[in-house]
């Protein structure tokens, strides 16, 4: 390939990226107006909130960390789930998820930047974000974990996107991908992978006045939740890129993520009892925050149907994976990944940040109810980042299905026409 074949198509390049992202069916219309409708209401909230102060959310000296955080702390958990397409299709060198590991790529890149910006909302001055910056700001590294959750979150969103856009503008022109560009970049990204979740553990467990954080379970449980949401929310995507789009899914990286979320689900539920009975048996003070989040404590109890509805619903998902003649009906299993999303969503979220902060440290209960400000502001940012995926998506997919793409000489090429994909038994 010459310079020249470059300055032709790398243009060309873009200006189609563009235009396949602004066009599209009725449907896709429409979905993308409902979520900028939603996402623009998540701004309008968050200027308010930047001008009338933190005081619009139901935060406070005993309940720092709220919605925000519980937002963040999963959106990295999902980000770093995207790497189960990765490791089948480079490590263990499953054909059949190479075609669609660019689905686990683009969901790692959409959700660290719903992460980035859950804690940009959670600043009570956002414009001294600048203190997170090396060389710029108070970077105190590496004295801080959370200027170590700065720099992996940070890699991780630049390594996904180089894999990414690499691959995309290599088949799009025509050409072979030089493996010395991409495939030292993808090994880094898996045990970036594990490193982006285990330090945001870390930033937990680290906190020695927050006695229910201090778990050397966390880690570990971290990562298997992310392996539940992250195959959880692909699963859903294959199946409706197959009923939805002229790209060719095949059935065996569905397979594949179902048989990892087998695992993951009963792991998480082992862990579950295992923390548990660490806290409840042995009693004293320390178990106040447990038994306030399964049981409420002196008639405070906002979170016990939270935290009760989490365990049933990661329960019926585990049933339904384990049981093969549920699994195969295609709603049904379904309905198990959109509960067990549901159900981390609700575990890793209000039920891990908010009772590390009640009791408080002087054991002082104040409860903490998410205000209409923050609601808004965080399906504003989740309406964003699935507005970011769509767009990778609709720009990725005739791409990788070779609808999209400039021969050696700059011209468009011949669309390739997909095999067509093998249908689920219950279809």
């Amino acid at each position: 390939m010459s310079a020249r074949d470059h300055a032709i198509s790398y243009p060309k390049f873009l200006w189609r990226a563009v235009s396949m992202a602004t066009d599209g069916s009725w449907l896709f219309y429409t979905w993308m107006l409902v979520l900028t409708a939603i996402a623009l209401v998540g701004a309008n909230a968050w200027a308010q909130q930047t001008v009338d102060g933190m005081a619009l959310t139901s935060m406070s000296d005993h309940v720092s960390w709220g919605l925000y955080i519980a937002n963040f702390t999963f959106a990295v958990g999902l980000a770093a789930g995207g790497v189960m397409m990765v490791i089948p299709a480079y490590l263990y060198r499953d054909e059949r998820m190479h075609d669609v590991v660019i689905v686990g790529e683009l969901l790692a890149i959409a959700a660290l930047v719903m992460a980035l910006l859950f804690v940009v909302v959670d600043l009570g001055r956002p414009d001294r974000f600048w203190h997170l910056m090396p060389f710029i700001g108070r970077f105190h590294w590496p004295i801080s974990m959370l200027t170590w959750d700065v720099i992996v979150l940070n890699g991780y969103l630049l390594i996904n996107a180089h894999i990414c856009g690499y691959l995309l503008y290599t088949r799009f022109i025509g050409k072979k991908p030089d493996p010395r560009w991409y495939i030292p970049f993808v090994m880094v990204s898996i045990v970036w992978a594990i490193s982006v979740h285990t330090v945001t553990a870390f930033l937990y467990s680290g906190l020695g006045g927050r006695p229910f954080w201090n778990s050397a379970l966390l880690a570990p449980r971290f990562l298997v939740t992310a392996f539940i949401t992250g195959p959880a929310f692909i699963v859903l995507t294959l199946r409706f890129m197959r009923g939805a789009t002229r790209f060719a899914v095949p059935s065996g990286p569905v397979a594949t993520l179902v048989g990892v979320m087998r695992v993951t689900v009963i792991v998480n539920l082992f862990m579950l009892g295992a923390e548990l009975f660490t806290e409840l048996y042995s009693g004293g003070s320390h178990a106040a925050a447990a038994e306030y989040l399964w049981f409420g404590l002196h008639g405070a109890n906002a979170l016990v149907p939270w935290t009760w509805a989490a365990l049933l619903f990661n329960v019926a998902a585990a049933v339904i994976l384990l049981t093969p003649a549920l699994a195969r009906r295609y709603w049904v299993l379904n309905a198990a990944c959109v509960l067990a999303f549901a159900g981390v969503w609700i575990e890793k979220g209000m039920g891990l940040i908010i009772p590390g902060f009640i009791p408080s440290t002087l054991h002082e209960i104040v409860e903490y109810v998410p205000s209409t400000t923050e609601w808004r502001i965080t399906a504003g940012i989740w309406a964003f980042g699935l507005m970011v995926y769509t767009v990778l998506m609709k720009v990725a997919l005739p791409i990788v299905a070779g609808e999209e793409r400039l021969d050696r000489r700059g011209a468009p090429a011949k669309p390739t026409a997909p095999a067509p994909a093998a249908r689920d038994e219950e279809e």
